[in-house]
């Protein structure tokens, strides 16, 4: 029984042997015919190779400049409608459990520990906040539309954490 690929044009050792000598002797107008191309394609290949590592690189050096210092303190500030209603510090070694009431019958159960922060619980519809979990570097939120509620993590002199 015959497969489709039985007629499959097969790359030889010997071919690829061969290709690997042209480039490493650096004879890349031989290496172009060989492979039928011309000596542009594989300039614009080789930039494109080159290119594709430049994100990488990028996000490298942008990661290293976002960091704020150390001593820097760290906290998380619960706002309530736009208006800060509490501040807790995340470098300190303490646990905190607060209970917010935005507007009657709505609460939000907020929880501080280990550096960070989280809504523990709330009786919103969607459970959004409850579903964000613990939020610990500067720029990260927990948002519960419904109720007006916002966690937001702050530091000073770092950059605010991109998150894709």
């Amino acid at each position: 029984m015959k497969t489709k690929w039985d007629n499959s044009p097969v790359i030889s050792s010997d071919y690829l042997e061969e290709v690997y000598t042209l480039f490493k002797n650096k004879k890349l107008k031989e290496v172009g015919r060989k492979a039928h191309m011309k000596i542009g394609d594989v300039i614009i290949i080789g930039i494109l190779v080159i290119a594709s590592f430049l994100p990488a690189v990028v996000f490298y050096f942008q990661q290293d400049q976002g960091q704020a210092e150390e001593t820097t303190p760290k906290y998380a500030a619960v706002r309530i409608d736009g208006q800060e209603v509490d501040r807790f510090s995340l470098d300190n070694e303490n646990s905190v459990r607060k209970t917010y009431y935005p507007e009657e019958g709505q609460y939000n159960i907020v929880e501080v520990e280990d550096g960070q922060a989280r809504v523990q619980e709330d009786n919103s519809p969607d459970q959004i906040a409850v579903r964000t979990g613990w939020i610990s570097e500067p720029g990260e939120t927990s948002i519960c539309l419904p109720h007006k509620l916002v966690i937001e993590i702050y530091q000073e002199g770092a950059e605010d954490t991109y998150i894709y």
